[in-house]
């Protein structure tokens, strides 16, 4: 372990007790690449009749396929889900802008449990839970941090929330371990590249490591090399075209990690997760497996996501489990399997369940549980209002939407149906299960009145570091869309972030 780790290192050890207990002894290196607004449909293994995946496809085919995994309905609540192991309106996000974005400082992240354990960590790609530096990854548990600031690359939002000044997907600046560096290539092939390079050192060391890999693709603007834009030219929209495009490049890459960790010898013990993180980006007309909805919706097509676990020796793959899961399930599913017990005050914040009952037994016993996802982004101070609008709560076979619509998912998974009138008994029961969540979520909403810096902090360091004049600075303090008008307008026109 790093000397500079040692302390935060020991007292989280300290604080989540004894590992003489330890469930795993084989500590897996562990990957986990989640991109961005690409749904449940959008796979040539999951039903698409046009998309080329090969690579995933393959990849779905060796692992355990959970059929019925849910995230959250936009990027920045799915991320913060992800860190935490509880819904991300309990670490204060509620948006993916104006300061909502920021992951609470009292949650302890999973990289942070997994650097507990001895894993090196890198993130590379998309953070999006705060661009201040306290928030920063390198701040929460990440050694080595490759990302983009904001929602997406280019864009800037007042506040907190912004990327480095004139980025686009082609050539960005891209924030390297508190230093921006100026890099040639397109972003996916970037992000993916620099993880190939870091796994690669860390592989020869003697501690795992966990690779968090997080493309920006393929969020709006939709945008991609001109080769796998034309790839489907002619045979589907301009836009969807792009979108496409994007998501082919984003298999070869994945093809690319998965035959490095083969030809590297680790593939073995080491855990591959794929999964998106949340539906479809908004206003590409695709294929989307029957279901209603998209991203930024409480319907099954704004949550439903592809999600493929392979360990080859620690689990058998090539199974399908039906069970209802979720992004908050990935904290404790991760401790349980590198051995970390938790401690009383991880074990107050993590609500998910560990699925490795499930991955090692797919037929496991799983009871019923409920999930509620609400799509937040309310004006300020309007909470209260906001309380049945964009959300839905649902078990494994009900799902209740706006308190007013539901639906029988076995007999209607696509949610055309309202049988509210025929099953008051399950109505009663969802709206209970949901004011007692609505109660518990309400003292926790930290950001709700934050106020941030005049100046994006992504900017601030680019200008500092590159000597950007003070004209500069106050013509973007006066009009901070100004350098990244295309995906930012794109961005507001459609909730796309």
């Amino acid at each position: 372990m790093r000397r500079h780790e040692l302390r935060i290192a020991v007292s989280l050890v300290l604080a989540c007790g004894s590992l003489a207990h330890a469930a795993s002894p084989l500590r897996p290196n562990i990957v986990l690449v989640m991109v961005d607004d690409i749904g449940y449909g959008d796979f040539s293994c999951l039903g698409n009749p046009i998309i080329q995946t090969p690579h995933a496809d393959a990849f779905a085919q060796q692992a355990v396929r959970f059929t019925d995994f849910h995230a959250s309905p936009t990027c920045a609540p799915t991320r913060a889900a992800l860190m935490t192991g509880r819904h991300e309106f309990k670490s204060g996000v509620t948006h993916t802008i104006l300061e909502r974005e920021r992951l609470s400082l009292k949650a302890t992240t999973l990289a942070q449990v997994l650097k507990s354990r001895g894993y090196a960590t890198g993130v590379f790609g998309k953070w999006h839970l705060g661009d201040e530096d306290a928030y920063q990854p390198g701040q929460r548990g990440f050694d080595e941090v490759f990302i983009h600031g904001a929602g997406g690359i280019g864009q800037t939002y007042p506040g907190s929330g912004g990327d480095a000044p004139g980025n686009s997907y082609f050539n960005p600046a891209i924030l390297h371990n508190g230093t921006f560096e100026k890099t040639t290539g397109y972003c996916t092939d970037l992000f993916f590249s620099q993880a190939l390079a870091w796994i690669d050192r860390e592989r020869k060391g003697d501690e795992p490591f966990f690779a968090y890999i997080t493309p920006n693709a393929a969020h709006a603007p939709l945008d991609c090399p001109e080769a796998y834009a034309k790839r489907h030219a002619g045979q589907v929209p301009v836009n969807v075209a792009k979108f496409y495009g994007m998501i082919e490049n984003i298999d070869d890459n994945f093809g690319m990690l998965i035959a490095k960790l083969k030809a590297w010898g680790i593939e073995n013990n080491t855990l591959v997760v794929f999964m998106t993180d949340n539906g479809g980006t908004v206003g590409t007309k695709t294929y989307n497996a029957g279901m209603r909805g998209t991203k930024g919706t409480p319907y099954q097509g704004g949550t439903r996501v592809p999600s493929f676990w392979r360990w080859p020796s620690g689990f058998k793959g090539d199974a399908e489990v039906n069970a209802l899961a979720a992004h908050l399930d990935i904290f404790p599913t991760l401790a349980e399997i590198v051995g970390l017990p938790l401690s009383e005050s991880l074990r107050n914040q993590v609500e998910g369940r560990s699925l490795l009952p499930l991955l090692k037994d797919h037929q496991a016993d799983w009871p019923d549980r409920t999930l509620v996802t609400h799509v937040g982004r309310w004006n300020r101070g309007q909470v209260e209002q906001a309380k049945h609008a964009n959300v839905s709560i649902r078990n494994g076979r009900y799902s209740l939407v706006n308190n007013a619509e539901l639906y029988d998912l076995e007999a209607d998974p696509g949610e055309s149906k309202n049988v509210i009138a025929e099953h008051p008994e399950v109505v009663a029961s969802l709206r209970s299960a949901y004011d007692t969540w609505w109660r518990d979520i309400l003292p926790c909403l930290e950001n709700e009145a934050a106020v941030g810096p005049k100046v994006n902090p992504f900017k601030e360091r680019y200008w500092k570091q590159f000597g950007s004049g003070p004209d500069e600075a106050l013509r973007l303090r006066m009009d901070p869309t100004r350098d990244n008008g295309a995906a930012t307008k794109a961005d507001s026109k459609l909730g796309t972030q």
